[in-house]
């Protein structure tokens, strides 16, 4: 299989709390009272305390049209993207020509080419690099994009690969859209990256092993979590509908991958959960009958920084990595997206 090297979350420079983004979006959104009183309710009980954003929180009332938001996408992206690489990079002992495969992924921009192809020559990847841009995981795209990454290593178990995920939700911003769905957006969504380098088997930098992966795939929910995407950009699609499926398909999924894997709850050590928001942790923690405080560090990170989409469980990973796992304890990385879909690591850290 492969193993974690290093996981490096990048944050904006921009950081606010919850009340004063609240109070600089609420009148782009909506000019009825009653309707921005629902608003800063909802924001308000969301369990974030600071969300991080790519500009200036004073400079969203003049960002205009579609073009605009994605030409300052793919500035930002690319410069998060190249902070966490290097850190990344140097935190696992490596250099960038060492790398042999880059993935990409993101759901709040787009760009051809590439981010992970403007990064080639600024950060001195080989031009042999192997590179897989990925758009539409959301915020599975972490967790997918670990598994994906240990699928390359399998085959290539001397080489270095790298995920790299780039999230700036607040440039998606929907003007006039009084939605419940985008009311619930801009109160939980923040901007963040990371990069997490991952090493093949006969390599010899050390990390948390991958022990196994899983996606899994839910049949009749397209309509629970996406984007349409029309003249303005993305427009999101968000329903109650993602704790339903938690509550019904989460149970029987990991405790058929655990059984797989010779393992059961009781032996997860590590719980690396997507920090989708409180009704999503609570779902998980309720499915899986677990208490609250298996889910800490995914908590802490909601409140902290926002849900990143793609680049959240990987935030929480980080966190889990610093906080330190019992040696030769087993972790469980998941997260869930559009789909909808669901992806699950495995992980054992070293004895």
């Amino acid at each position: 299989m492969s193993r974690v090297a290093a996981v490096a979350p990048v944050l904006p420079a921009f950081a606010y709390t919850q009340a004063e983004i609240t109070a600089e979006l609420a009148p782009l959104i909506s000019t009825v009272p009653g309707k921005r009183a629902v608003l800063e309710r909802m924001h308000a009980s969301s369990g974030i305390g600071t969300r991080h954003t790519a500009l200036p929180l004073e400079r969203y009332r003049d960002l205009g049209d579609f073009r605009q938001a994605n030409d300052t996408f793919i500035e930002v992206a690319t410069d998060l993207a190249e902070r966490a690489l290097r850190t990344a990079l140097a935190d696992a002992g490596l250099e960038a020509p060492d790398v042999d495969f880059v993935m990409f992924t993101s759901v709040t921009g787009i760009s051809a080419p590439s981010v992970d192809a403007l990064l080639v020559s600024r950060l001195g990847l080989r031009p042999d690099v192997k590179r897989l841009p990925s758009f539409g995981l959301g915020c599975v795209g972490g967790a997918a994009g670990i598994a994906r990454v240990n699928d390359y290593l399998v085959g290539h178990p001397d080489e270095v690969g790298v995920l790299l995920s780039v999230e700036l939700c607040s440039l998606t911003l929907q003007r006039d859209d009084e939605t419940i769905a985008n009311f619930v957006a801009t109160g939980l969504f923040g901007d963040g990256a990371a990069a997490v380098v991952m090493v093949g088997d006969n390599r010899a930098e050390p990390g948390p092993r991958v022990v196994d992966t899983r996606s899994s795939f839910f049949p009749d929910t397209r309509e629970v979590i996406g984007w349409n995407i029309g003249g303005t950009g993305f427009e999101i699609v968000l329903t109650a509908g993602v704790a339903d499926v938690i509550e019904r398909h989460f149970p029987v999924e990991v405790a058929a991958f655990l059984a797989d894997n010779g393992r059961g709850i009781a032996d997860v050590a590590a719980w690396v959960a997507h920090p989708g928001g409180p009704r999503v942790l609570d779902a998980f923690a309720h499915s899986l009958d677990l208490p609250k405080d298996r889910f800490d560090l995914s908590w802490a990170s909601l409140d902290r920084v926002g849900n990143l989409s793609s680049s959240a469980v990987l935030h929480v990973l980080a966190d889990t990595i610093t906080a330190g796992v019992t040696p030769g304890g087993t972790g469980l990385l998941f997260a869930l997206g559009p789909g909808v879909s669901a992806e699950f690591v495995l992980l054992e850290w070293p004895s």
